[in-house]
C-alpha cells in the first residue's frame, strides 16, 4: 500500500504557487470588475495579499539596486517586470470600481448601509466625499433656489426614483467555470431554463449570472 501511496504522490499534479492563484484570481476579479454593469464586493483578502506582495518585491528591488552587482541585472528586470504587473491590474480594478461609484453614487451609499462588504474602506470614505462635494455643488448651483420639497437628489415620490442604478438587464458574456444550476434566458417568443454546465460561454443578463459571478462559478469574458 506505501509503494502505491508513493506512486501516486509521484504521478499527482504540482501545487501551484499562491503567488501563482493570486495573479489569477486579481486577472479574474479585473475582468469581472471592467465588464460587470454592477459593482462586484470588494475581494479585501486577495487585495491584502496582493499589495503586501507589492510592497516586498519592491523592498527586494531596493536592496538588489544598492548592491549594484551586475549578476544580478536579470533578476532585476523579471521582478520589476511582475511587480509592474501586479501593479496595473489593481490600478485599472480600483479605477473600474471608482468609475461606476462616480456614476451611482447615491445607490451605492444606499447599498452599503446593508452590506458593508461592498466598498472597501478607503472607498467608502470616497463616496462620502464624492457625494458631499456633488451634494454642495447642486446646492450652491441650482437646488437651493428651488422649494424644500424639491431639493432631495434620492427622490421617490410618485413611485419614480430619482436615483440612478446599473442596467441589470444588460447582456454579458460569461464562462461557466462549474457547473452553477439553471438560468432563465428569454426567448423571442417565450422564456426557457438553461443549465450553466462548466466549459459553456453564454451571452447572458448580468442579472441572471450575478449571483454565480459573485460566487465564482462564472467569469465574465
Amino acid at each position: 500500500m506505501d509503494e502505491i501511496d508513493d506512486i501516486l504522490a509521484s504521478v499527482s499534479a504540482p501545487t501551484v504557487p499562491q503567488r501563482t492563484r493570486d495573479l489569477q484570481a486579481l486577472t479574474r476579479a479585473w475582468v469581472n470588475e471592467r465588464t460587470s454593469p454592477d459593482l462586484l464586493p470588494y475581494p479585501t483578502p486577495l487585495v491584502d495579499r496582493v499589495m503586501d506582495r507589492v510592497k516586498k518585491q519592491i523592498e527586494t528591488i531596493e536592496e538588489i539596486t544598492g548592491t549594484l552587482d551586475p549578476k544580478s541585472n536579470f533578476t532585476l528586470v523579471i521582478l520589476q517586470t511582475e511587480l509592474e504587473r501586479f501593479k496595473f491590474l489593481v490600478r485599472s480594478f480600483l479605477r473600474a470600481r471608482i468609475a461606476k461609484i462616480d456614476k451611482y453614487p447615491i445607490h451605492y451609499r444606499d447599498l452599503t448601509l446593508t452590506d458593508l462588504s461592498l466598498l472597501s474602506p478607503l472607498e467608502q470614505q470616497y463616496l462620502q466625499s464624492h457625494q458631499a462635494l456633488l451634494s454642495a455643488h447642486y446646492n450652491g448651483s441650482f437646488l437651493a433656489t428651488f422649494p424644500q420639497a424639491l431639493q432631495k437628489l434620492d427622490d421617490t415620490a410618485g413611485g419614480v426614483s430619482m436615483v440612478d442604478k446599473p442596467d441589470e438587464e444588460t447582456a454579458v458574456f460569461c464562462r461557466v467555470l462549474r457547473d452553477a444550476g439553471t438560468v432563465e434566458i428569454m426567448g423571442e417568443t417565450a422564456t426557457t431554463d438553461v443549465d450553466l454546465k462548466r466549459g459553456d460561454l453564454w451571452l447572458l443578463r448580468w442579472s441572471a449570472v450575478k449571483d454565480a459571478t459573485v460566487r465564482g462559478d462564472v467569469e465574465l469574458v
